[in-house]
């Protein structure tokens, strides 16, 4: 399954119900309204921006609060001038997120 597929799958109930919040505390992480997210849940048609910010916060588990500008243009400038830095990075960040866990 590709990764765009997975993201339309995202069944936000059943996200919100397994990390135990209720709606205005899942809802507003994402900055939608408890209505909002309410109607989505109920079937309405996400927004690809909202369902990708739902993915990277509750399922990724990215503090949105802490990324900055600057940390995308770096990700940016590493992906088009030196994607083989990038990867080995990113070898090195999962190994001591294991270590870590």
């Amino acid at each position: 399954m590709s990764n765009v597929k997975a993201i339309e799958k995202i069944e936000p109930r059943e996200i919100r119900r397994k990390l135990g919040l209720n709606q205005q505390q899942f809802w507003s992480k994402i900055g939608v309204t408890q209505s909002g997210g309410s109607r989505y849940e109920s079937g309405r048609n996400m927004p690809k921006p909202v369902r990708e910010l739902l993915r990277l916060v509750h399922v990724e588990q990215v503090d949105i609060q802490r990324v900055k500008r600057e940390d995308i243009e770096v990700i940016d400038y590493l992906k088009s001038q030196e994607p083989e830095l990038l990867k080995t990075l990113r070898k090195a960040a999962k190994a001591k997120a294991k270590k870590a866990a």
